[in-house]
C-alpha cells in the first residue's frame, strides 16, 4: 500500500529519508529473527549492543572522527546538553559565548547558572541576521572554553568560518546542520547534536568529545548523569539509553555513507538551497530574513513584510500539500526547513506553489 506523504519542512522532529523509514518498517514486528521490534529489547542483549556498536562505527565513519574522541549517545537532547556542557567544562567557572540566536541564547542563560558567561560576540544588534566576526574575538586567558550554535535553527544563520579561539577550548551545538557536510572534528573541543532535525526521532544528542575533556574531579553537585566521563567509562550504557533512536540514527548513518557521505550531502544541499534562495532574491513579494554571506543551507526565514499575508501563506501551503511552513513563534514570518531528507524535488515543487501564491497575489 503506497502511503500519500506531504512535504514536511518542519525544523524538527523533521523528515527523515523514505528508504530509511521502509527499512524500520520492515523490521517493526521481528528485528533481523529476534522476534522482538528494537523497542522491546533489551539494551544489554547482543542484538542491540550490535545496533549500537555499527552505529557508531558509521558515524565515526562518516565524520572521519579520530581514536581521541569519545562518541555519546545520550538522552535529553539539547536543554540538556546546555546545562552538561557548563558542568563538566567549566574548571575555572568562566565560558565565553557567541550570541547569533535563539538557541544560544538559551545556552547563555544555562551556563550562567554555573559560572560567569562572556558575550564575546553578538548579532542581536540586528535581530540575529547576521553570524558576527569571530577573528578577534577577545577572549580571557582563563577562559574555559568557547561555545558557539553553529548553525540557528529559528534565525536561520550559519557559520562558514569557525571563530578564533585563540587556542581555547571550542564547543559547537550543531544541532541543525549535523551531518549536512563535511566537519574536521579536530578543530573541536566538544561537538553535540540533537539528533530530531537532521538525523533521527526527538529524545537523544549525539555528543563527539575529545578524550582529555573527561574529568573525574566534577563538582559533587553534578548529577552522575550529567558527567560526560560516566557514559564514556560505559559506552552510553550507563543506564538504559533511547534504544529507539540509536537504531533510528544508526539507519540514517549507514545511509549517508551509502548516498557517498557528507561531501556528496554538501553538493545536494547547496544546489536544494539554491533554489530557494534564488527565488527569494529574485521575488517582489518574499526576501529572505538573513544576510546572504551568512546563509543557513538547512534552514530558511524568509517573510512577505505582512503578517496577514504570511498567514495566509502558510493556510494556502498545508492547503497544497506543504506542512511546517510557519515561522517559529518568537520570530514569526515563514521558515523552510530543507534537511538532508527533503528531496530536491520537494524544494522545486516548494518554489513554484510560492511564484504561483506571488502571482496571484500581485
Amino acid at each position: 500500500m503506497k502511503y500519500e506523504r506531504s512535504y514536511n519542512f518542519s525544523a524538527g522532529p523533521a523528515m527523515m529519508p523514505e528508504a530509511v523509514l521502509e527499512e524500520i518498517r520492515n523490521e517493526m514486528m521481528n528485528y533481523r529473527g529476534s522476534g522482538m521490534c528494537v523497542m522491546e529489547m533489551s539494551h544489554r542483549s547482543k542484538a542491540f549492543q550490535q545496533i549500537a556498536d555499527q552505529a557508531e562505527a558509521d558515524l565515526r565513519a562518516l565524520m572521519h572522527i579520530p581514536d581521541n574522541y569519545k562518541v555519546l549517545f545520550l538522552q535529553g537532547g539539547g536543554t540538556v546538553q546546555f546545562a552538561m556542557v557548563a558542568m563538566n567544562l567549566m574548571k575555572n567557572g568562566k565560558a565565553c559565548y557567541l550570541e547569533t540566536g535563539a538557541w544560544s541564547k538559551k545556552a547563555i542563560a544555562e551556563a550562567k547558572k554555573y559560572g560567569e558567561v562572556i558575550i564575546a560576540a553578538s548579532s542581536a544588534d540586528k535581530n540575529f541576521s547576521y553570524i558576527p566576526d569571530g577573528s578577534d574575538l577577545d577572549i580571557p586567558a582563563d577562559c574555559d572554553y568557547v561555545y558557539i550554535c553553529e548553525n540557528e535553527t529559528i534565525h536561520g544563520t550559519t557559520y562558514r568560518r569557525l571563530p578564533d579561539t585563540k587556542g581555547h577550548i571550542l564547543v559547537s551545538d550543531q544541532s541543525s546542520m549535523f551531518l549536512s557536510r563535511p566537519c574536521d572534528v579536530t578543530k573541536y573541543g566538544l561537538i553535540w547534536a540533537g539528533v530530531q532535525k537532521n538525523v533521527g526521532p526527538a529524545g537523544m544528542a549525539v555528543v563527539i568529545i575529545r578524550e582529555d575533556l573527561l574529568r573525574d574531579d566534577l563538582p559533587a553537585f553534578v548529577p552522575t548523569y550529567m558527567n560526560y566521563k560516566v557514559h564514556a567509562d560505559n559506552g552510553s550504557m550507563y543506564n538504559t539509553p533511547n534504544c529507539w533512536a540509536i537504531y533510528c540514527c544508526g539507519k540514517v548513518f549507514r545511509y549517508l555513507l551509502e548516498q557517498g557521505g557528507l561531501e556528496a550531502m554538501e553538493q545536494r544541499n547547496e544546489e536544494k538551497a539554491k533554489v530557494l534562495y534564488d527565488f527569494l532574491d529574485s521575488s517582489s513579494l518574499f526576501r529572505g530574513a538573513v544576510v546572504q554571506a551568512d546563509r543557513s543551507v538547512m534552514n530558511v526565514p524568509f517573510v512577505t513584510g505582512s503578517k496577514e499575508l504570511d498567514a495566509e501563506v502558510v493556510a494556502a501551503a498545508k492547503a497544497a500539500g506543504f506542512d511546517n511552513l510557519k515561522g517559529h513563534k518568537s520570530v514569526g514570518g515563514l521558515r523552510a526547513s530543507i534537511y538532508n531528507a527533503m528531496p530536491r524535488e520537494g524544494v522545486e515543487a516548494l518554489v513554484e506553489f510560492l511564484r504561483e501564491f506571488e502571482a496571484n497575489h500581485k
